[in-house]
């Protein structure tokens, strides 16, 4: 029903329940809408202090393990 409220796919409605970043702002916005939560966009826009100190540390990224052939 959200997702027919919002306008987008009921696919699209699951990628971005599991967390998925190929979801538009848009997409995002209409969710929020048809929930009541538009007026929260506000925190999701806010700055992120931890996010933030953790990217200034430029924590070295982990090393992926080779594929087995």
């Amino acid at each position: 029903m959200v997702a027919e409220r919002a306008g987008i796919s009921r696919a699209t409605l699951s990628a971005m329940e599991n967390g998925a970043g190929s979801a538009s702002m848009g997409a995002w916005v209409q969710v929020l809408f048809v929930l009541g939560l538009e007026k929260d966009l506000m925190l999701v826009a806010r700055d992120d202090e931890l996010g933030r100190a953790l990217q200034d540390a430029k924590l070295p990224a982990r090393a992926r393990a080779r594929k087995s052939k």
